[in-house]
């Protein structure tokens, strides 16, 4: 399936703005994330294996909430990270 990343985790990806991922739900796909670029799932996910809060998942333009919503190869995955600062 189509990943697209945030601008914030690019440095992860070698600067690509979208990679190819495989999984049956999000946490295989950011399991297989994190395989091709270590370190990348820490930035999205917690210590209590939760989606953090800055970070929202759409699948298909629809937002998901848990790491077990189930994934189809041809699913559209975009990862966006909220910016806070100031």
């Amino acid at each position: 399936m189509k990943v697209h990343i945030p601008s914030p985790l690019l440095s992860y990806t070698n600067q690509q703005n979208d990679v190819d991922a495989n999984g049956s739900t999000i946490a295989e796909m950011l399991y297989d994330l994190n395989r091709q670029f270590p370190g990348i799932r820490f930035r999205m996910i917690n210590e209590q294996d939760s989606i953090r809060p800055h970070i929202k998942i759409f699948v298909n333009g629809e937002q998901v909430w848990r790491l077990d919503a189930a994934l189809n190869s041809s699913d559209e995955v975009y990862i966006l990270q909220a910016l806070s600062g100031g």
